[in-house]
């Protein structure tokens, strides 16, 4: 039995390239403007003449560094991240925020950021400071049992700070979700809506949290313009990640990818103590350098994380398959989400090697077809 061919808007493609090909060209600008400035100051002996002035016992210096740094930044890149994140959504029709309900949700998540930063940046710097030969080890270890905390937080007090979560009320669909979450062999504590369409326009769902706080969290505009079997199959890609044992992999994967990358900045650290003059790993004139290691490094292995991503969520997808048995549903659904989340179905192998952690709308929907030719 043949899978009717799905009809993707051509109007909504194009405008989704436009869309996509500004984000990216935005992203490498605050990539020059963040790299440049920490390059200025380790290479410019800008920061070794910060240093002069910070001379408080770590951590609390290098805090005080992040601080300044922070509000450095937030102001260089404030107009960037004004039309990135304000002007370019509403006039592509994927936000429908007011000017004040944006500025108070950008400064919730800087205050967040700014919190978890600050957190972090003391943590690394008492470590760097008292156990200089295994700090990477130890900061590994704690940042791995902090993505812990955050994830099992994320439906009880992330969420709710920028979404109104209620208890889905739809009896049926959430009867029909709950006897997929147990042929999936999923707890779930709890099943909600998220009022998504108080800020966007994009469809969303998830399975978040961990243990007692791993609930279903569907947005309202999914809820609104999607047959109950789209809604099944879209969280049923979610359940698969659960199956195939995902989250605990990636966290594991994130961990050794974070070890390496604290281990690999710790031997920059040591060998730039003669060039530069530092007074040691732990010298709060080396700040900067610290954190543009970090960064370089994560530019270099994002292409392998995004790989490896990609294969997990094409297992998942398969898997929704298999739990559904309804790849039409699993078609229209995915033709749907790229329609409305303005997703580029088909980008080229170089943009998707290098920025999809998601297999795109073409391979997902093959994917789709081969399952049902494999059943029929």
């Amino acid at each position: 039995m043949q899978l009717a061919e799905p009809h993707l808007d051509i109007k909504r493609q194009e405008l989704a390239k436009k869309y996509a090909r500004l984000m990216r060209r935005l992203s490498f600008v605050e990539l020059a403007l963040v790299g440049a400035l920490l390059l200025v100051l380790v290479f410019g002996g800008v920061s070794a003449r910060m240093s002069y002035f910070l001379s408080f016992p770590q951590p609390w210096a290098s805090a005080l560094y992040f601080v300044i740094l922070a509000v450095g930044l937030g102001i260089i890149i404030m107009p960037l991240t004004y039309y990135q994140g304000f002007i370019l959504p509403r006039r592509y029709g994927l936000s429908n925020q007011k000017l004040g309900a944006w500025l108070t949700d950008r400064a919730k998540a800087s205050a967040l950021g700014f919190l978890l930063g600050l957190a972090v940046v003391i943590l690394l710097y008492w470590l760097l400071d008292r156990f200089p030969d295994i700090w990477w080890l130890w900061a590994g270890i704690l940042l791995l049992l902090l993505s812990l905390l955050l994830t099992w937080l994320t439906p009880t007090l992330l969420l709710p700070i920028f979404f109104k979560l209620e208890p889905l009320d739809d009896v049926e669909l959430k009867q029909r979700l709950m006897n997929l979450a147990k042929r999936a062999q999923a707890q779930i504590v709890g099943m909600f809506t998220m009022d998504l369409s108080s800020k966007g326009t994009t469809a969303n769902a998830m399975l978040a949290g961990l243990g007692k706080t791993r609930s279903i969290i569907l947005s309202d505009t999914l809820l609104q313009q999607y047959t109950a079997e789209e809604v099944e199959v879209i969280l049923a890609h979610e359940l698969g990640h659960h199956i195939h044992r995902d989250i605990p992999k990636l966290i594991a994967v994130q961990a050794a990818m974070v070890l390496l990358a604290f281990y690999l900045s710790g031997l920059v650290l040591r060998a730039s103590l003669v060039p530069f003059g530092f007074q040691g790993i732990a010298d709060v004139a080396a700040f900067p350098l610290l954190f543009l290691s970090l960064a370089a490094f994560g530019l270099i292995v994002t292409p392998l994380i995004n790989a490896y991503s990609r294969y997990v969520e094409g297992s998942a997808d398969e898997a929704a398959l298999e739990l559904t048995a309804n790849p039409r549903a699993f078609v229209t659904a995915m033709t749907r989400l790229t329609d409305q989340n303005l997703t580029v179905a088909d980008p080229s192998r170089w943009v998707e090697i290098l920025f999809y952690d998601h297999p795109p709308y073409t391979k997902r929907v093959g994917l789709a077809h081969r399952y049902n030719l494999k059943t029929y």
